[in-house]
């Protein structure tokens, strides 16, 4: 975690500005990619699709938001490195006891299920006949 404090007086006008650019040449890029569905290929309207993407990707981490969401990554990816994951027969161990306790209980509630229904379907309603 980060320690720091951020001051925030307020998103301005040219932060606004920078995410509504981003977000219009996001659509567009869609709306340009079917609008040329019937007179380009799909690879220059995937094209189209693709640049308009990474432009509006570049303009919006030049904003308040993009650089917290690129500092947010780094740290996640320093935190990812301190995770100490298990080996492969520690894993398979696992995994094999987890299946076993899912068969156990459900052998258990199967038979717990077939236990009522004979309580209720076979000796409760029957007493009343």
């Amino acid at each position: 975690m980060n320690a720091k404090v951020e001051q925030h007086s307020g998103a301005g006008a040219v932060e606004i500005a920078k995410l509504a650019l981003a977000a219009v040449l996001a659509v567009a890029g869609i709306v340009g990619y079917y609008y040329y569905a019937g007179t380009l290929g799909s690879l220059p309207r995937l094209g189209i699709l693709v640049g308009a993407f990474v432009l509006a990707l570049l303009i919006a981490a030049f904003t308040r938001t993009g650089r917290s969401a690129r500092e947010f990554l780094g740290e996640s990816q320093f935190e990812l490195r301190k995770v100490v994951w298990p080996t492969r027969d520690e894993t398979l161990k696992t995994t094999g006891v987890i299946i076993v306790v899912v068969i156990i209980l459900s052998l258990l509630l199967g038979l717990m299920d077939l236990i009522l229904k004979w309580i209720v379907l076979d000796w409760l309603l029957k007493l009343g006949h």
